[in-house]
């Protein structure tokens, strides 16, 4: 078995001071994916930084303050690679992967975007550049006797039954049609699989992530944007996923919850 958990932390230092650090110590996962660390590693504090048991490794964004990625792994990494061959966007502190025995694992931040800014044309250039890469990942993998999960927070609801007020925002970044037909061609060209909604195909939700404005958390009012999005044949291994979603508001240390997932590898 492994389980591989996937979380936007909201930045990791104040995540550290609310409860990501004794969340970790008592999770049962073998992988987190973290995003928006939004820190170099010299700042971020050792118990989230070098936490007992974890190696870790991180991708932080050239620009300051910004992004960030990191994996932590129970096990040292076989490879390690930050980026994806992206002159625009390896610096970025989007994308991080590493190799554990049979599987490939990566934790990525999509750009988030804004309808009709600039900041939406950067995530459409991001994803342009980033689907023909998962294919070719998937078919190395593939040649080489391996699995992948990129695990992370797409900034895609790919459904209708993605995200709670669907009809009030057709027309928002992380729900435009070109968005969602992109998400549909990693999962269709690319041969993807959303491993959580393979394993909750007629549910709402799980949502992932709630807006700290007005009372979207306890109203569930959510989106489901932070996914593991695997190559077929570990998706089928998946047993179990869930979203460990905070029992009260206060409780939250980000806005996003982990999603994870259990994967039974099998002998």
């Amino acid at each position: 078995m492994i389980t591989v958990t996937s979380v936007n932390v909201n930045g990791i230092r104040a995540a550290a001071k609310k409860g990501f650090v004794p969340w970790l110590a008592g999770s049962d996962a073998d992988v987190v994916c973290l995003q928006e660390v939004r820190a170099e590693e010299g700042q971020i504090p050792d118990e989230a930084r070098v936490p007992e048991g974890w190696h870790t490794v991180f991708a932080p964004a050239a620009a300051k303050g910004r992004a960030g990625v990191a994996v932590y792994t129970r096990r040292a990494p076989e490879r390690v690679q930050v980026g994806f061959g992206s002159a625009e966007f390896d610096a970025s502190g989007r994308y991080l992967e590493v190799d554990l025995p049979g599987v490939t694992v990566a934790s990525l931040y999509l750009p988030s975007g804004e309808a009709g800014t600039a900041k939406q044309d950067e995530k459409y250039r991001f994803m342009g550049e980033f689907l023909p890469y998962l294919e070719g990942l998937k078919a190395k993998a593939a040649a080489d006797g391996r699995e992948v999960v990129v695990c992370g927070d797409w900034n895609i609801c790919h459904r209708e039954a993605d995200l709670k007020n669907w009809k009030s925002n057709r027309k928002s970044a992380g729900f435009l049609p070109e968005e969602r037909e992109w998400l549909g061609e990693v999962y269709g060209t690319a041969g993807y699989v959303d491993v959580v909604r393979a394993l909750h195909p007629d549910v709402e939700g799980p949502y992932s992530w709630w807006s700290y404005r007005g009372r979207a958390f306890d109203n569930d009012a959510g989106w489901r944007i932070d996914l593991q999005i695997a190559t077929p044949g570990l998706a089928a291994r998946a047993v179990k996923a869930f979203v460990e979603r905070a029992e009260t508001h206060p409780e939250r240390w980000s806005d996003h919850a982990p999603v994870t997932v259990v994967y039974e590898l099998g002998s």
